[in-house]
């Protein structure tokens, strides 16, 4: 994985970053952490060469270096591209292999985990090249996630002169600094609290011509250690690393022997208290009141909660991470005007007219255009449907746990399978006998599990095949799974499907979110998840991603497939379904 600062301009993607791949190569990926874009408009026509098209990046490259000359003309334009629509933590596609890492993120590359904080700080964070106060609690909340930072990306963060700093102050625990560098004046404590909560392995920042790679440093409550690197600008005339390489093995496939290794030259962790940080730091502070105009913020584990006095709203980060406008969930209104690209609408509501269709002239109408699953959305990826039924149809699921990892969806905008009158259920039980019959004719028995958000968006119950010789294992690691994230399922006995879920929908409390399981044999597991508790999202996934030995396929983001590949796919799901299907 090739990590590197890029400035004044990316020409010298062409001479040198060719010349390095192909002597040192081939990398998977190149990061930009400083400047992109040109500081001069003498580079700017070179620059737009790789931009529209005329020269070619040679390996996928992202980068945080949001500003500069042209930054504005191109990633407006960027914004308005269809393909750029919605919350995309992994990149906003610029051009062949270049990809904008806009404001404050977290996504999976290669196995590997990566966050970044992109730009500058601003107040409102709106113009380009700057991150608001919103990035940085976003980007809080998605460290409250399970699982291990491989890789944090910033913007500049060292104090030269009156420039901005790592944000190390606890001297007795630092490194020799390179010359010019100062440890503590003038530091801004915004990235020393989110590397403090976040505890990267590595943490990657563009310098302003010093080259620093420091020595591993222990963090508090974490076994691992961090390794930060600072990396001078491209020609800079100091003739300082500008481009460094590193081949990190993703944290979610090491052992724990591995993860807890400590080199010879591990240093003291290097950061002074968060809240004494924050005292001195204005851009990281809040006022105390809970007045209306207050911005909400995202549920956190306990330990912050304690000594937070903001709102907590875990519904509203559900939606924001559905790729909902940030300010329409904050303030009502958009502010951006038509260059946001983002929902204004909330999808969580499918359960406020359960006897209404879409496109009936009601709430639901508008919800259903920007729905994933709604029949008559233009965001619908239709090529994926298997079967169509009058209340519910059949999909193959995008970026599949496992080949026929299949879907059953309402036609209706409801929040969760559990709402359908009698007759929809009917259909619903039907599906399931026909993939049940389907898959064991392939030696395999089925899991059906649904994550039901009280204020969710369209329902979707997820069927996953296992192997005939995994099901006595199932029940057992979804308790233990269960365990670990703290709490302890109910069971429903029962052989008979049907019956097993009506028993569900009598506990079913429509107020509380809820994840139920449904194990080969008929016995459901459900869990009803209080309204501060934190629950992963894809708990179900990942617990059959473990059961099955593909835990990097835990999250569907590793596993997207072409269009091409996923029609290829649906074909052969359904030319092997056809004869089971109920709706042929």
């Amino acid at each position: 994985m090739r990590l590197s600062s890029l400035a004044p301009a990316p020409y010298h993607i062409e001479g040198g970053i060719y010349q390095v791949n192909k002597s040192a190569g081939p990398f998977d990926a190149l990061f930009c952490v400083g400047q992109f874009f040109p500081d001069s408009p003498d580079y700017l026509e070179e620059f737009m060469d790789y931009i529209e098209g005329r020269s070619q990046i040679p390996l996928r490259t992202y980068f945080i270096g949001d500003y500069g000359v042209g930054a504005m003309k191109v990633l407006s334009a960027a914004l308005k591209d269809s393909g750029n629509r919605g919350f995309k933590m992994d990149g906003l596609r610029i051009c062949g292999n270049l990809y904008w890492l806009k404001g404050s993120g977290k996504f999976t590359l290669h196995g590997l985990s990566v966050a970044y904080l992109s730009g500058r700080h601003s107040v409102s964070g709106q113009q380009f090249g700057t991150y608001s106060q919103d990035d940085v609690d976003a980007l809080r909340a998605l460290a409250e996630e399970p699982g291990v930072v491989d890789l944090f990306l910033t913007y500049p963060c060292f104090k030269i002169n009156d420039l901005p700093c790592f944000g190390v102050t606890n001297r007795a625990a630092t490194s020799d600094l390179p010359i010019g560098i100062s440890d503590s004046s003038g530091s801004s404590s915004t990235v020393s609290e989110l590397v403090t909560e976040i505890k990267p392995r590595y943490h990657v920042a563009g310098t302003k011509g010093v080259f620093f790679a420091r020595e591993p440093y222990a963090n508090v409550e974490a076994v691992h250690v961090t390794r930060f690197i600072g990396l001078a600008p491209v020609g800079n005339k100091n003739k300082q690393k500008f481009i460094h390489a590193i081949s990190p093995t993703p944290a979610s496939t090491m052992s724990a022997s591995e993860i807890c290794m400590k080199p010879s030259n591990t240093t003291l962790f290097p950061f002074t208290s968060t809240e004494k940080a924050a005292q001195t730091d204005g851009a990281a502070k809040r006022p105390s009141d809970t007045s209306d105009s207050q911005y909400w913020r995202y549920d956190v584990s306990q330990k912050r909660r304690e000594k937070c006095h903001f709102q907590h709203d875990g519904d509203a980060r559900e939606q924001y991470l559905r790729g909902v406008c940030f300010d329409f969930l904050n303030k009502g209104k958009c502010e951006r005007g038509p260059d946001c690209n983002f929902k204004h609408s909330l999808q969580e509501e499918g359960n406020a007219f359960p006897n209404r269709r879409p496109g009936s002239g009601n709430a639901n109408a508008d919800r259903s255009r920007d729905c994933w699953f709604c029949l008559s959305s233009p965001s619908l990826e239709s090529h994926l449907i298997t079967s169509i039924g009058e209340h519910y149809y059949c999909a193959l699921a995008k970026g599949p746990l496992i080949e026929d990892h299949v879907l059953i969806i309402p036609v209706e905008h409801i929040p969760t399978t559990l709402a359908s009158p009698p007759e929809c259920e009917i259909e619903l039980i039907r599906f399931q006998k026909s993939l049940k019959m389907y898959f064991k004719n392939q030696g395999k028995e089925v899991v059906f599990f649904e994550w039901v958000f009280k204020r969710g968006t369209h329902a979707n119950l997820q069927v996953i095949p296992i192997p005939s010789s995994r099901t006595s294992a199932v029940q057992d690691i979804f308790n233990l799974a269960a365990q670990k994230s703290g709490f302890e399922f109910l069971v429903i006995k029962n052989g008979n499907s049907s019956e097993g879920r009506k028993l569900l929908q009598m506990q079913f409390d429509r107020k509380c979110s809820l994840f139920y399981v449904e194990l080969p044999g008929g016995t459901i597991l459900y869990h009803s998840v209080e309204e501060n508790e934190k629950f992963a999202v894809q708990f179900g996934r990942e617990v059959l991603a473990g059961l099955l030995n593909k835990a990097d396929r835990a999250d569907w983001r590793n596993c997207k497939l072409s269009k091409e590949e996923e029609e290829k796919m649906v074909e052969s799901f359904k030319n092997r379904y056809k004869e089971y299907d109920p709706n042929p």
